[in-house]
């Protein structure tokens, strides 16, 4: 594999951090968790994004993806993560996306592809239950057809940022007497303003809010909204969660994440001298660093098999399972290279009626908050646990 970057890769790279140094808000840049952020904040560069072309690079031109290879792809993730930017949320782009240009109807593209791609109209996923997260085909949501509506009945959890969602994809219940439980499920599109419809919100440890339990209540959604074929939603779930996972891998994110890692090891001391001149320190920011040059690899090989028409199979679980735990290391070396400066401070300046102000270096305001919410990234997109049963069986054959 050639690793060296062409000229005209380069003038690419050149187009692209010209572009981003000229548009990206700057108040966004190294932006910290999602609860620092408005919704405007939130879908601010994707709206800039969309009137630019650029939303979604994976999809197929004739959907309005840029048309871009699998090198471009990569050199655009890498220039949004040296810049820090907040890039579109997953769930109109990567998740719901592209199940509705590969499986939907031309009027389910029509209707919902372009403002996916615009950003002016916010998704949220319906999967995950309780009692069926990891184990998903045991979900109860049911869906039973009323003339030309299904009436949907059940509940929702983890429903990240729900509480903005003008529309959720649901995986339903459509045929409880299936012989195997996933040959049941439906995929359906919801309005989020339906009438009984309840977002209710889990407040985190910290504080924060962003996941919530959705309820449905006799919900009447339109029987259109159906994507493909009644009872094939399991097929569509897959679909979507094989592009998912290849999202979360965040290869470009975590690199520059190591460098700031360096950055701060160089800076913090420890018995007079700086943190990267001890041997253990040095020995995990090393072995981290072996681990993401393989991986990076791996989703190189990855990209370039989807621009050959290869689309993301189990080898999307090995990104997943690689990439979540490398980013959790990353955010616990963090954590341990700022010390004492990294105690998390619950509640604002205001809430609490104190004048004290969170002490030591900018850097490291954001590393509890930011390992903390790290832990759930190897249990969402399917449990590391569930992924390697995958690879077991689609790759090893076992």
């Amino acid at each position: 594999m050639n690793l060296e970057f062409t000229p005209e890769e380069n003038a690419f790279r050149e187009e692209v951090r010209a572009f981003i140094e000229a548009n990206h808000p700057k108040h966004l840049e190294g932006m910290g968790n999602r609860e620092d952020m408005s919704p405007e904040d939130m879908t601010a560069w994707h709206k800039i994004l969309g009137k630019k072309g650029w939303a979604a690079p994976a999809w197929p031109t004739e959907y309005g993806g840029t048309g871009w290879d699998s090198t471009q792809r990569y050199i655009w993730s890498e220039e949004n993560a040296r810049v820090g930017t907040f890039m579109p949320l997953p769930f109109g782009v990567s998740m719901v996306g592209p199940v509705i240009y590969s499986f939907g109807n031309e009027e389910q593209k029509k209707q919902h592809l372009p403002g996916i791609l615009s950003g002016d109209v916010w998704w949220c996923q319906g999967y995950s239950e309780p009692g069926a997260g990891s184990d998903l085909a045991s979900l109860k949501t049911t869906a039973v057809r009323d003339g030309d509506h299904y009436v949907i009945n059940g509940q929702k959890t983890w429903t990240t940022l729900a509480q903005y969602a003008d529309w959720g994809f649901f995986l339903c219940r459509t045929d409880p007497d299936a012989a195997k439980p996933q040959e049941g499920i439906s995929f359906i599109l919801v309005d989020m303003k339906t009438p009984g419809i309840e977002v209710k919100p889990i407040k985190l440890i910290d504080g924060g809010y962003e996941v919530n339990e959705t309820w449905l209540t006799d919900v009447r959604v339109p029987v259109e909204n159906l994507v493909g074929v009644e009872n094939m939603g399991w097929t569509y779930a897959k679909f979507l969660l094989a592009h998912e996972r290849s999202g979360i891998a965040g290869v470009a994110r975590s690199k520059r994440g190591v460098e700031k890692l360096r950055e701060i090891a160089a800076n913090e001391t420890m018995d007079g001298a700086p943190l990267m001149a001890d041997f253990d320190f040095a020995r995990k920011v090393s072995q981290l660093e072996i681990d993401l040059a393989a991986l990076e690899i791996t989703e190189l090989r990855t990209l370039a098999g989807e621009q050959a028409g290869k689309g993301p199979g189990p080898e999307s679980s090995i990104l997943k399972i690689k990439g979540t735990e490398i980013q959790q290391r990353l955010t616990e070396l963090t954590l341990e290279a700022v010390g004492s400066y990294g105690t998390p401070m619950y509640g604002s300046i205001a809430d609490a009626g104190s004048n004290e102000y969170p002490i030591g270096p900018d850097y490291a305001q954001h590393s509890a908050a930011t390992y903390f919410n790290m832990r759930k990234t190897s249990i969402y997109g399917g449990s590391n646990e569930i992924q390697r049963n995958i690879i077991t069986k689609m790759i090893l054959g076992l």
